[in-house]
């Protein structure tokens, strides 16, 4: 049976025009992404993206705008499922308390079977689409950049 896994991302823009991207350590590999994660049955998109960002930030966020919705086929990297991601752009309701990193996959482990994370601000000026792992998320950098 063929399955679709509904993604939902925050695009989160502090003052200083920088990025909030988060890096992560699962199923035995690194990657960098937005934060947020999948919808769960019975959840709106909008509910599942603050849900997403009181689990991963312990932070409230305003949805401002819907900024992109998949429309090419990605596979998934860990299933074979479709994937289906929806991006908006949020800003947070409450100063961020979190401890940001300024490296790349900062997490204090070189264990891989830990699962990990953690967060950084990356300036809007020098994001690249290298800079994110999954195509979906690299091709709204590249939107994102369209923009500025």
């Amino acid at each position: 049976m063929a399955l679709f896994n509904v993604r939902v991302y925050g695009l989160l823009i502090n003052e200083v025009n920088e990025l909030l991207v988060s890096d992560e350590q699962e199923y035995g590999m690194r990657f960098t992404k937005f934060p947020g994660g999948g919808l769960e049955l019975g959840e709106g998109l909008t509910d599942g993206l603050k849900r997403e960002f009181m689990e991963e930030c312990n932070a409230e966020v305003e949805i401002l705008s819907h900024f992109y919705t998949t429309d090419f086929f990605v596979k998934s990297a860990f299933n074979d499922s479709q994937i289906i991601s929806v991006y908006y752009k949020v800003k947070n309701r409450s100063p961020l308390n979190l401890n940001f990193k300024t490296t790349v996959f900062d997490f204090g482990t070189d264990d891989l079977k830990q699962v990990v994370q953690c967060f950084r601000w990356v300036p809007l000026g020098t994001l690249t689409e290298n800079e994110m792992t999954f195509p979906i998320d690299k091709h709204v950098v590249k939107l994102l950049k369209e923009q500025i």
